[in-house]
């Protein structure tokens, strides 16, 4: 790992379209994230400590625990970040001098490109499998453990909560619509191996999948996404979900056309990295709370 999780940690950013994407949806989840960012300030803020002497016990235990290779923590990251690395470059550079204002979408829509259908249904399943996949590893049980993830899923809270959310917002409903999950279902039942296997982020990660190969781990993507299909629509029907509601919320900071869907799709894709922000710090509080308990 290049950078400390101290470092990560302390270099989250307060404000910019990322946090503005997650500030928007609490609507869903309600008062559920907070942006905690700054290692110190998260062991605060995890442990409701202000003894000095603690709070850097308790760091020097996380960094120990982050940086043992036995551990999963390293992994866990590294799918987070890298399940979220589409080219952000277009979307830092254009907003840099936006801040504070409301972004105007228009212009952008000449430089992104909306992804098919199919391709939106692989990267929605890949990101909830390295949901999965990072959840098991950050809790040290095996990587195919489904059953135990779906029981997590009912008890997540703070920024594990609001990622899903976003998933389901940002990943789901926006780019593939209100039956988003029944898309997906059937768009990958029509996947081969072979289509999987040209996706990038799948030959990223693929690693780590559970499965012999790529059909195998195909199979173990559907069935992670089949096993979290009754959660994901309890969440829309519980909120009353639409794409149009979520858009509604997404234009406090963005001036947004309803008509649009697959272009802000695009749009947040590339301009935004809510699991890397988010999954960096559940990792902190995992950590942290680990540390305490070990101290």
């Amino acid at each position: 790992m290049s950078k400390s999780i101290v470092d990560l940690v302390d270099q989250l950013p307060t404000g910019g379209l990322t946090v503005s994407l997650l500030k928007s949806l609490d609507f869903v989840a309600p008062g559920e994230w907070q942006n905690t960012v700054g290692f110190v300030n998260t062991i605060k803020t995890v442990t409701g400590e202000d003894d000095e002497d603690l709070i850097q016990q308790i760091g020097e235990r996380a960094i120990y625990l982050f940086n043992d290779k036995s551990q999963g923590y390293q992994t866990a990251l590294w799918l987070y970040q890298t399940v979220d690395a589409t080219d952000r470059a277009l979307g830092a550079a254009a907003l840099a001098n936006k801040v504070g204002e409301k972004i105007p979408l228009l212009g952008f829509l000449n430089s992104v490109t909306p992804k098919p259908d199919k391709a939106q249904t692989i990267d929605l399943t890949l990101k909830l499998v390295a949901e999965l996949v990072a959840f098991c590893q950050i809790n040290g049980i095996p990587g195919d453990s489904i059953g135990d993830f779906v029981a997590s899923l009912g008890e997540y809270s703070g920024e594990s909560l609001i990622r899903m959310v976003a998933l389901v917002c940002v990943d789901g409903l926006i780019p593939l619509g209100p039956d988003f999950i029944s898309k997906a279902i059937s768009g990958l039942n029509q996947t081969n191996p072979q289509e999987l296997e040209k996706n990038s982020t799948f030959q990223n990660i693929k690693d780590v999948i559970p499965g012999n190969n790529s059909a195998g781990k195909l199979n173990f993507i559907g069935e992670s996404f089949d096993s979290v299909k009754g959660w994901m629509s309890g969440l829309v029907s519980a909120n009353n979900l639409t794409p149009q509601k979520v858009v509604h919320n997404l234009q406090s900071f963005a001036d947004i056309a309803d008509d649009k869907l697959d272009y802000l799709a695009a749009f947040l894709d590339v301009s935004t990295n809510y699991y890397e922000h988010t999954g960096t710090q559940t990792l902190a509080h995992r950590l942290i709370e680990r540390a305490v308990a070990e101290i």
